[in-house]
């Protein structure tokens, strides 16, 4: 989906509905349909009933798939909704983020691999394979990106991998190189500024603004944007969002990313850093039997609270709770 065709999640939203019947032979017409409404990114609101954000674009699509469907003996219609009672908007946009976030998971999941699958391997034909195989994640993660109608977790971590991948097959292992560094190559963290993020924020946005706020910017502002086509004014820096100054890299979420550029050398957020990412990162890397908790925790602060600002105020007193418990713990 273009940027100017980007929906906007405050507004009341309209939906484009295909409705069909297909017969019950062929077989392989259902798995035909099926797997093209994939790759349109619409998700099943009701039996045989599919939703695109309303647009000229996913009109044309349903419209070249409803002759698909009646070429091949079924029926349908293509109408313009609005939800009025059953469904809300709120409800139709996770259904669209929670699938687009299962395949930046499946991609993220796939570099991971291919991560692993480098490991020591410095023969020339293992790299061409592997600079292969990075190809087609890139493209894989391009098609994803364009049905992400409205910014799906997952897609910094997986851009911080597939960029580790090309670092390290380049030869300049930047992550390494900047964790041994003391993170030199980036410039300080700014002060005084106003910090934008993607709208709709979760555990690595919400700790992120609590790191920054209480250590870093105490002046900080935050401002919400969508997480397609925004671009930044001056006086602004963003965080954890697609092409921010500040977001994922390789295998670290951006709150561990601020940490490291911080300086600050405290246990108390190092144990926050490893529980943040564990949760968003979703590898167990370090298994913090914390996690769970803070996770439930935090995803019911953002189901009782649909504005940003409101989850950065909840969430700000966990993260302050769980610092004072680490750091009482450590004392």
């Amino acid at each position: 989906m273009a940027d100017a065709e980007m929906p906007d999640p405050g507004r009341a939203a309209r939906w484009l509905l295909l409705i069909h019947q297909l017969p019950a032979k062929p077989a392989y017409l259902r798995v035909k349909i099926w797997r093209r409404l994939q790759g349109l990114g619409a998700v099943t609101v009701k039996n045989s009933v599919y939703a695109l954000p309303a647009g000229e674009r996913s009109q044309e699509d349903f419209e070249w798939l409803l002759r698909e469907v009646v070429a091949g003996g079924g029926e349908g219609i293509v109408c313009e909704a609005k939800l009025i009672d059953g469904f809300s908007d709120e409800d139709v946009r996770q259904l669209f983020n929670a699938s687009r976030q299962a395949d930046y998971e499946a991609a993220a999941k796939a570099a991971r691999a291919l991560v692993d699958w480098l490991g020591g391997r410095g023969d020339a034909a293992a790299r061409a394979d592997a600079k292969g195989r990075l190809v087609r994640l890139r493209a894989e993660v391009a098609r994803i990106v364009e049905i992400d109608f409205f910014g799906a977790n997952g897609r910094e971590t997986v851009a911080g991998l597939l960029g580790a991948i090309e670092s390290q097959l380049a030869g300049e292992d930047k992550m390494t190189s900047d964790r041994d560094a003391g993170d030199a190559g980036h410039p300080p963290l700014p002060t005084g500024r106003v910090w934008v993020t993607r709208q709709g924020v979760f555990v690595d946005r919400i700790a992120s603004a609590w790191l920054i706020r209480r250590f870093v910017d105490p002046e900080a502002k935050f401002k919400f944007v969508p997480a397609k086509g925004y671009l930044s004014a001056q006086g602004e820096v963003r965080f954890d969002m697609f092409e921010a100054e500040f977001t994922h890299e390789g295998d670290r979420c951006t709150f561990e990313v601020l940490l490291a550029l911080s300086g600050l050398a405290d246990p108390a957020l190092a144990a926050i850093a490893q529980i943040v990412h564990d949760i968003d990162m979703k590898d167990n890397k370090f298994g913090r039997e914390e996690a769970s908790g803070i996770a439930r925790l935090i995803e019911g602060i953002a189901a009782a609270n649909t504005e940003d600002a409101r989850r950065l105020e909840r969430g700000a007193a966990v993260f302050d709770d769980l610092y004072a418990y680490f750091r009482k713990k450590r004392g």
